[in-house]
């Protein structure tokens, strides 16, 4: 049944029809990745609003983050435990002493905080000049040279 005019309907009328779509966040969420409506910035004033899509550049560099600190998680643990090295973060010294697991999901826990709220806002300029992706690319270096360096102090 086609919907009524807009001058045959009372004011205040509810208009939708069928279940509330926003209660349903796994089939949005699922939408939402093969059927975005939201890739791009429509009109120069809404630079400002985030997407629903982002380049797939985005999941490598992220996806190589967060085995590259995993890695280190474990290279961590291994050369702490080898009294080859410490922990050189004091938040997280007192997780390397305890429990290894602990450790390790803190440590993936907040670098995926991390890396999701850049991927977030990788087309958003941060401090004025230098865009959010950009830090994705640099920490990437980061743990790059990190893990070679853990690998060097490997017996």
């Amino acid at each position: 049944m086609p919907p009524e005019p807009p001058s045959l309907r009372p004011a205040g009328a509810d208009r939708r029809q069928g279940a509330e779509r926003r209660s349903r966040l796994v089939h949005a969420l699922v939408t939402g990745s093969f059927r975005p409506r939201r890739r791009g910035h429509r009109r120069h004033d809404e630079l400002r609003r985030l997407v629903d899509w982002h380049e797939a550049r985005w999941l490598a560099v992220v996806m190589l983050i967060l085995l590259l600190s995993t890695l280190d998680a474990m290279l961590t643990l291994a050369l702490v435990a080898a009294e080859r090295a410490t922990e050189a973060n004091p938040a997280m010294l007192p997780l390397v002493h305890g429990d290894g697991l602990e450790f390790a999901l803190w440590k993936l826990g907040l670098t995926g905080l991390g890396v999701i709220t850049l991927t977030v806002l990788a087309r958003h300029r941060v401090f004025g000049w230098l865009r959010a992706g950009s830090l994705l690319y640099l920490v990437l270096a980061i743990y790059t040279v990190l893990i070679g360096y853990e690998l060097s102090l490997l017996p």
